[in-house]
């Protein structure tokens, strides 16, 4: 008897909890029903003095002239999902939030993607990130980075905005879907291969008999000679019928295996191109962290070679040169190669003169090379 009231009471108490929680709730709603939204406050959390993509401006005109309609509107009526989405629109805003806190002001926070170079190469005009995401530089945008120029097209779009992993999947993804499809359309063909080989092989088993016993008495030699000519003849018509529809059925196999070919050498190409991509967002850290190469090398100059090799050259601040890098290569490389410029610059550069030569080259081992 005591175990079923104790039963009975704490199941009247959550009731009473779940009640309160419930009636609360609709308070809150009605409360926030009734709130209009006076102010409305923008903060981009990761402003600083390395400049910034966007502004608390920028965003308030954005949601002006998207007709979005906030101040003067009920707190209830206010599309929050909707501002998120508008923000979140650009590239350059990494995260989002949008609320209206208990008094009547609606409150907006993001923040920025951090970019660790900006791409003016071949057209392009875009920041990409640590992490290789990629986005069009907004107008007027002012990050300090260092900025690569040149011919090198990196393996997206133009105005690609987005991890450079996720289109290099998807880019892979494509290629290996289309090259199995076009594996399957050589099946018909290769049954049409066997069908002909068979019909080819009954040609060769085509044989001539002479006639025994006719109406007149045996076949002459005369007649059957001219059969067996005439057989002869058959089958080698047969022969080279077959065999040019063999041809022509090799030549579509052909076909097939050559775009099959295509996409494979397009597949590497794209891998080797995200390869030098990497490579670049790695030497550009490397510049980064030094911080006498962070503010030695004014300009990164990135080039496709006509073998599809991506070298480098630097327009330094010292001097009146050009220094030819070559082919970016694993982190170690990399750091020899400049540290051997720093060694040039600390001990020829002084002895030789800063405005002798036009350029200065670190593709051979061990040297430096000037012109």
């Amino acid at each position: 008897m005591q175990r079923a009231l104790r039963i009975v009471l704490v199941t009247l108490l959550w009731a009473l909890v779940v009640g309160y929680v419930l009636y609360a709730a609709d308070l809150v709603r009605r409360h926030r029903a009734q709130r209009t939204i006076t102010t409305l406050t923008i903060e981009v959390q990761d402003s600083s003095a390395s400049g910034s993509l966007i502004t608390s401006r920028e965003v308030r005109e954005r949601i002006r002239r998207s007709g979005i309609k906030v101040l003067g509107e009920r707190a209830d009526s206010v599309d929050l999902s909707a501002i998120e989405s508008l923000i979140a629109r650009n590239g350059f805003v990494a995260e989002v939030e949008a609320f209206c806190t208990e008094d009547t002001l609606l409150r907006i926070t993001l923040s920025q993607r951090l970019p660790q170079l900006r791409l003016l190469t071949n057209g392009m005009n875009s920041y990409v990130t640590r992490e290789g995401y990629l986005f069009v530089a907004p107008p007027r945008s002012s990050r300090y980075v260092p900025v690569v120029t040149g011919s090198y097209q990196p393996p997206v779009p133009k105005d690609y905005t987005g991890l450079m992993a996720d289109y290099v999947e998807q880019q892979r993804e494509v290629m290996d879907t289309t090259i199995r499809a076009l594996e399957r359309k050589k099946y018909p063909h290769f049954l049409a291969v066997r069908q002909n080989n068979r019909r080819l092989d009954s040609v060769r088993r085509i044989r001539i008999k002479p006639y025994g016993f006719l109406f007149f008495g045996r076949e002459s030699e005369e007649s059957f000679d001219r059969r067996v000519k005439e057989t002869r003849a058959h089958k080698a018509a047969l022969r080279r019928h077959f065999r040019y529809i063999g041809r022509q059925i090799q030549a579509k196999i052909d076909r097939l295996s050559e775009e099959q070919a295509a996409l494979r050498l397009r597949q590497k190409k794209l891998e080797k191109n995200y390869e030098d991509f990497l490579k670049l967002l790695t030497f550009v850290e490397i510049i980064e962290n030094d911080a006498f190469w962070r503010s030695e090398l004014v300009e990164i100059i990135a080039e496709t070679t006509p073998g599809g090799a991506l070298e480098l050259s630097f327009i330094p601040r010292s001097g009146s040169f050009k220094i030819r890098f070559g082919r970016i290569e694993e982190a170690d490389e990399t750091r020899y190669k400049l540290e051997k410029l720093a060694r040039f610059y600390e001990k020829g550069l002084p002895t030789l003169g800063w405005e002798r030569y036009r350029e200065i080259d670190l593709r051979y081992a061990d040297r430096v090379v000037c012109r």
